[in-house]
């Protein structure tokens, strides 16, 4: 993992963070890792995109005090866990664990091709809660140039508690994120509820740590200034005192389709 070294650009009522790092972005977790600015955002306190090779993976750890999800890019994850859930997660899966007092699982890749996920920590709300586990799944259709919210929190309307089901998966942080495929020339816009944001443009194209190929998009602000965001890059969206006012617009201006999530965090 790599923590994210961004420069700052302010836009409008909110303030853009572009990531330098292409290959993987992560918001620091482990002890290895220095402290740094950008080591939580909001809730949110791990994001990964990982590619893991045939017949390798994360044999069986734990974890605690943590609501882990996980979006299946292409190929198959194996899921198992402590609490007797196993999963063959493939593309379109929203996998979420609740680790809440603690759990441990395996995560390893499936079948004869690489997995590409990624993968999101964030602390709960609420301590000490019982352990659960959710799928979920969106297909394509359900995101091509609009988006689908597939995480919510718990409480929030239209968020069912079946471990399997239609709708967001529930968690229990202060955090809603969506997902969409921007179709090229297409434009997407969403009202954020929350005080800031995150957005990830996934690399799709393929593992890339040279200039960034594929998908380009630009984010548009109230007063039309505009940033630019290519595969693997992130920015941090701030909105100040104007939560519920922002529509968040994100334009596909290269020539791949691209997949993009967005959190609105509280």
């Amino acid at each position: 993992m790599a923590p994210i070294f961004p420069h700052i650009l302010p836009v409008g009522p909110a303030l853009f963070i572009p990531s330098r790092g292409r290959s993987l972005t992560s918001i620091p977790l482990f002890p290895r890792y220095p402290d740094t600015p950008h080591s939580e955002y909001g809730p949110l306190r791990v994001i990964n995109e990982d590619r893991v090779a045939t017949k390798t993976g994360f044999g069986m750890h734990t974890h605690r005090e943590f609501e882990i999800f996980t979006y299946v890019v292409s190929g198959e994850l194996e899921h198992k866990d402590s609490m007797g859930n196993i999963e063959i997660l493939k593309r379109g899966d929203i996998q979420l664990t609740s680790a809440g007092t603690g759990i441990s699982h395996s995560e390893k890749a499936h079948g004869p091709t690489p997995v590409h996920f990624m993968q999101i920590w964030a602390r709960p709300r609420i301590p000490a809660l019982k352990p659960k586990y959710f799928t979920r799944h969106f297909t394509d259709d359900e995101k091509r140039d609009k988006w689908a919210r597939v995480v919510s929190p718990v409480d929030a309307p239209g968020v069912p508690q079946e471990r399997d089901g239609t709708g967001p998966a529930p968690v229990q942080s202060a955090l809603t994120l969506y997902v969409t495929l921007i179709s090229e020339g297409k434009a997407v816009g969403q009202t954020m509820r929350g005080a800031k944001g995150f957005v990830q443009v996934i690399q799709t194209s393929g593992h890339n740590l040279a200039d960034a190929t594929g998908a380009t998009v630009k984010i548009l602000d109230a007063d039309g200034d505009e940033v630019l965001l290519r595969e693997g890059d992130s920015a941090y969206l701030e909105f100040e005192d104007r939560a519920g006012e922002v529509k968040v617009q994100i334009e596909n201006v290269g020539d791949w389709t691209a997949e993009v999530l967005l959190f609105d965090l509280e």
